[in-house]
């Protein structure tokens, strides 16, 4: 059997820390909020590879993303030094310390959508991939050759990736543990039907066509919406995940752009057939950036939502008043104040959420507003999650 090797980064900001008794507390602490019987607030950190990547003190490697993405040895690799790192540096109500397997997966970042449909992908320096809207001229082009086939493209490239991971992982250890592969990021997931369009068209189009050409963006729309739902239900077959899926989830962080009079109208119903066709009856969850909460309560309402993953900016007191106790919130202190201020200062921000009437019904989870930045002092965090930690408290 081989075995994956690094050089360990050090020194580990927890190490010496008792990790069994704290996986046992996060382990009590999740299942008591899974029930809806929290005892104290959860405490968790938004990162994947974008963080460990852009930060040079973490990524002693110096691997680029272009480089990363095109190579899947490669991303496997950096895949298992960010977990590493993530378990011995990042205090969160998550599993800390050495794993009893690590798991890895095929990261194609947000760019995998518009990339499947057609859009070129782009790499800059020190950011993540993206895409370049490739039907700004001739919008309906890409419905020309029909549905991409589930398996095309980007998502074909995915699923080799995923069948070389699983090769490895059942011939490697990392650190004398063994390796598992998550089934998820190979393209069964969605940023949702605006957001793929202004991809796609750009948002320039897509904001004007409500206003000009309403029923030619509809059928852009349920293009995406259809094509969507189909690549989504044959790569779950494939992977052998449940189909519709319990307690379904999906984003969509360009409906910040528009009034909820257009979201009602135009997007909404796209919204509507995406969870009939992909869910069942059970509450759905919706992750959301940018200031969209004017929208939360047509979601929660139409959509049966009753989980919302929060950006910023967002009046969590006003919020929960509008929500009620039964709906789960997550959020917290905004990612740039994270990077920037004095840990006093994310003390007082942190306090400011945590008193401003969030905690009614207990159904809250802190975290940073929204996926931590490269380079954030870990001293922030930390004291984001001491401070939560103290004021979440919610039984005796």
């Amino acid at each position: 059997m081989n075995t994956t090797t690094t050089n360990l980064q050090a020194p580990d900001r927890l190490a010496g820390m008792d990790f069994a008794a704290h996986n046992a507390e996060v382990v009590e602490v999740w299942k008591a909020y899974g029930a809806g019987r929290p005892s104290r607030t959860p405490i968790m950190l938004g990162t994947n590879t974008r963080y460990f990547m852009l930060d040079a003190h973490a990524n002693d490697m110096g691997v680029g993303f272009e480089d990363y993405t095109n190579d899947p040895d490669l991303m496997f690799d950096v895949q298992l030094r960010f977990e590493r790192w993530k378990r011995f540096n990042l205090l969160q109500d998550a599993p800390l310390g050495p794993p009893e397997r690590w798991r890895v997966r095929v990261d194609l970042q947000n760019f995998y959508e518009a990339a499947w449909f057609g859009c070129p992908i782009e790499y800059m320096d020190d950011q993540v991939p993206d895409t370049r809207p490739a039907f700004t001229d001739e919008p309906e082009r890409v419905m020309e050759k029909g549905m991409p086939d589930p398996l095309s493209g980007v998502c074909g490239m995915a699923w080799s990736y995923y069948e070389r991971f699983r090769e490895r992982a059942e011939r490697e250890t990392y650190l004398d543990r063994p390796i598992e592969v998550d089934p998820g990021g190979l393209g069964e997931s969605t940023d949702g039907v605006m957001t793929v369009a202004c991809n796609l068209f750009g948002a320039d189009f897509v904001c004007t066509a409500m206003v000009e050409e309403p029923q030619r963006l509809n059928t852009l729309f349920d293009f995406i919406t259809q094509a969507t739902i189909e690549r989504s239900r044959a790569l779950r077959q494939r992977i052998g995940t449940p189909f519709p899926v319990p307690r379904y989830g999906f984003a969509d962080d360009s409906i910040a752009l528009i009034s909820t009079e257009m979201y009602r109208q135009h997007v909404l119903p796209h919204h509507r057939t995406l969870c009939d066709a992909m869910s069942d009856e059970q509450p759905r969850c919706i992750h959301l950036c940018g200031n969209a909460t004017r929208h939360f309560k047509t979601i929660r309402d139409e959509l049966n939502v009753m989980q919302f993953d929060t950006g910023f900016p967002v009046d969590f007191a006003a919020l929960r008043r509008e929500l009620g106790p039964e709906v789960r919130i997550q959020g917290g202190p905004h990612v740039e104040l994270l990077l920037t201020a004095t840990p006093d200062q994310v003390r007082d921000e942190t306090r400011r959420i945590m008193t401003s009437g969030v905690l009614e019904g207990g159904l809250f989870v802190l975290r940073e507003g929204n996926n931590l930045a490269p380079c954030t002092p870990l001293e922030n965090t930390e004291k984001m999650y001491h401070t939560g930690r103290e004021l979440g408290r919610l039984t005796a």
